[in-house]
């Protein structure tokens, strides 16, 4: 078991009677997510909030089918609830699908990100024993940096997908019920994650990134999104995949770096023909934005060993999102973290559940699975 996790919320099945509250999952669908700027500057898809209704559909019947008893969901203003709320009420026309008690949990609706942070703060009083959630990388990163130690199931729903998985619901929903009701051990089942922490040099918090930390000389947050690679000059990544998507793609189409591995990496950047570089990079800094990008250094980032953010004034974005301004005189550090989110490995946690025949009923059984 990893240290720091809540163990109530891996009660196995037969010690689930001793909780003092039934199991529950929370949902987080950011209805907001896939609808950003970045779809008047590229070929970014909107996505629609009937598939994000959908979505959360297809979880409630994995985790019915299992057995997982409560889920509480975040409410919005767009529709995904109504959807939701609408497809409960005609479950009884198909008696063989079974979801759990679904809460829309009762709070105001401000429209922005507080609602998530509100959201996931009221589930952790709960004691929720994981939580989906349907957004994009900045969805994750709020929903992290107020979930603890409770793991997350992982679903792409935004603009930047680096850290989500693009992975159907239903399955999803399996390994998230699995998990809540300790059907899987956590060994197996989940997943620590590298995050980078940006403090100022007093040591005082400032943000974390799930993926990258980026500043541009920008001066002002404007419509958040980064798209003009000039304007790029540090780039602080956690992990760097070659196939990524978003600001992380420069630093993985140099130097790759996975999920595990102990380090991240720290580029400074310039625009792709200053002199002196050390290589220019095609990157896929967005959907349908492959640009130039100068990479004048590159270092690997360990954790306890922080740096010093170079640029003095500008702005910063946090997964790909301007979300800082720079004040004058302020110095901002970055520093790899070992203790982001837990998240649940859907394939390691479903292989696990087959080898030990979790999903498996014999043919003289009867009933619900195991």
């Amino acid at each position: 078991m990893h240290d720091g996790l809540h163990f109530h919320s891996f009660f196995p099945a037969a010690e689930r009677t001793l909780a003092r509250s039934p199991v529950t999952v929370g949902i987080i669908a950011n209805p907001a997510s896939g609808r950003d700027i970045r779809r008047l500057v590229s070929h970014a898809s909107v996505f629609p909030t009937a598939e994000k209704a959908n979505m959360v559909q297809r979880v409630l019947a994995a985790l019915g089918a299992l057995g997982v008893p409560r889920a509480v969901i975040m409410p919005d203003l767009t529709g995904i609830c109504a959807n939701v709320s609408r497809a409960r009420a005609r479950l009884h026309a198909s008696p063989g699908l079974a979801w759990p008690d679904l809460e829309v949990l009762d709070m105001r609706n401000e429209q922005s990100v507080r609602d998530t942070f509100e959201a996931v703060s009221r589930m952790v009083e709960r004691g929720v024993a994981a939580i989906v959630v349907l957004g994009g990388d900045g969805t994750h990163r709020a929903v992290a940096s107020k979930c603890g130690t409770i793991p997350l199931a992982t679903l792409s729903t935004g603009t930047n997908n680096v850290f989500p998985d693009l992975r159907e619901a239903t399955v999803t929903g399996l390994a998230a019920g699995l998990v809540a009701l300790g059907r899987v051990p956590a060994e197996v089942a989940l997943r620590r994650n590298k995050m980078i922490r940006v403090t100022s040099s007093g040591g005082d918090a400032v943000e974390i990134a799930l993926v990258d930390v980026c500043v541009s000389n920008l001066t002002h947050v404007g419509a958040r999104a980064l798209w003009q690679p000039e304007t790029l000059s540090e780039l602080v990544v956690a992990f760097a995949e070659p196939d990524a998507i978003g600001l992380s793609s420069i630093a993985g189409l140099l130097r790759a770096v996975s999920r595990d591995a102990e380090y991240g990496l720290y580029l400074r950047l310039a625009p792709p023909h200053a002199p002196g570089l050390l290589a220019t990079v095609a990157a896929p800094i967005g959907p349908g934005l492959v640009a130039e990008v100068g990479v004048a250094a590159i270092e690997d980032l360990h954790a306890g060993r922080p740096v010093a953010l170079q640029t003095s004034s500008g702005t910063i974005a946090f997964d790909g999102e301007r979300e800082l301004e720079i004040a004058p005189g302020q110095r901002l550090v970055a520093a790899l973290a070992a203790d982001g989110p837990y998240t649940v490995d859907v394939p390691r946690t479903l292989s696990w559940a087959a080898a030990n025949g979790v999903l498996k009923r014999e043919p003289s059984q009867s009933g619900g699975f195991p």
